[in-house]
């Protein structure tokens, strides 16, 4: 039978390094510090009211875009920020960001359209750049004299043709932990004003920033409300990550155009659930803030045991990664060390290469989760040690 013509395109994502390294993970005992789910449960008062709406009769499909209580705790939400979209033709809910961003990308850019991503990238976004039929055209972050990572804009500008029609941004980015700075987002924001470009915002670690870090929706800057797809969710705000429920803010042109498409996706997820979110939103922001201040301390607190163990830290001003250098260890590649980690050491870590298109660039670094309880980061830590 002639191979389906969908397959070429994804082929290269067959399979994750993060299903392979929980395998090895589990076979070896290891602890986990590769994959960013954390575990601690979420605020009492969703639980709560999760409970509640699936025992109260709340488990059929809930409206295509989304409950409406939810749309509009998102629209109260997203004013923190000084923007007003109307939950009723500006917002849509999805299965989580990553459904999202994908559908995003299939409604809006098709064959022969070129979509900008930055390098390290969460491994979904080429998948969805394939899905779509359109060519990503990758730019790297740059290292600045103090360990910095910020975007490089004379690639960016570079990187733009007559044919990119989309610029995916992710900050607090992952897997790096960068955020990008107000000049840096004021550069993108006048590049796709002039190039008549769509931005797509993956802001799904909008509240987890440290040492005064501020996040800054790109949608805000000036020309950018009516071009830009901002997605957000609650699995890293509230420590829900299963319950997949995520969102876009756009204009109503753009949002009933991504309705489009993931009505044939997932068509509807999460009814049940979508009104503990809705309560999170609008009464849980505080328990959001205390969890921030946690995971600066956790970062603090992984990235001095890794010194520690002979690993070289980069910073990390948002989201709950933090990445490492393996050379002063004595290794070139870091994925050779990963695959043998969980075994030499006890811990699974991902090496940062496999989010890019230039591994080379990048094989010098392991990304590790901090957002675990501190017993675990212990004794990771402590496992670690064995590699000096």
């Amino acid at each position: 039978m002639r191979e389906p013509a969908l397959v070429p395109r994804l082929r290269p994502f067959a399979s994750t390094v993060f299903a392979e390294m929980t395998a090895l993970a589990v076979r070896h005992d290891a602890v986990n510090l590769g994959q960013g789910f954390p575990d601690t449960d979420g605020p009492a008062g969703m639980l709560e009211t999760a409970k509640n709406s699936l025992f109260g009769g709340d488990n059929q499909y809930p409206p295509g875009p989304g409950r409406p209580e939810l749309r509009a705790a998102i629209s109260r939400h997203r004013q923190r920020y000084g923007a007003s979209y109307d939950p009723d033709t500006e917002i849509l809910v999805t299965a989580g960001a990553t459904e999202a961003i994908a559908a995003t990308l299939i409604a809006l850019t098709e064959s022969g359209d070129e979509v900008i991503v930055v390098e390290p990238y969460y491994d979904s976004y080429a998948a969805a750049v394939a899905m779509a039929g359109a060519q990503r055209r990758v730019i790297g972050l740059v290292e600045t004299e103090n360990g910095q990572l910020e975007l490089d804009l004379d690639a960016l500008r570079d990187a733009i043709t007559p044919n990119t029609r989309a610029v995916l941004l992710n900050s607090p980015h992952n897997p790096t932990g960068t955020v990008f700075s107000r000049a840096q987002l004021e550069e993108v924001a006048r590049l796709c004003v002039e190039h008549d470009l769509i931005a797509v915002t993956d802001e799904v670690y909008e509240h987890l920033v440290f040492d005064g870090a501020e996040h800054l929706p790109l949608a805000s800057f000036p020309g950018m409300r009516e071009r830009t797809v901002a997605i957000s969710s609650a699995g890293k705000t509230f420590n829900c990550t299963g319950w997949k429920i995520g969102w876009i803010c756009s204009t109503p042109e753009l949002v009933a155009a991504v309705k489009a498409a993931k009505q044939f996706i997932t068509f509807v997820s999460g009814g049940p659930l979508q009104p503990a979110v809705a309560y999170a939103l609008d009464n849980e922001l505080e328990w959001v803030e205390n969890l921030r201040v946690s995971l600066q301390e956790k970062r603090d607190r992984l990235s001095a045991g890794l010194v520690d163990a002979g690993f070289a830290v980069r910073p990390s001003a948002g989201t709950y990664f933090v990445t490492a250098d393996v050379r002063p260890l004595g290794f070139e590649d870091a994925a050779e060390l990963a695959w043998t980690l969980p075994e030499r050491a006890g811990v699974a870590a991902v090496p940062v290469k496999v989010f890019t298109d230039h591994p080379d660039e990048w094989k010098h670094l392991l990304r590790f989760a901090f957002c675990k309880r501190n017993e675990v980061i212990d004794e990771a830590v402590e496992r670690l040690r064995k590699l000096v």
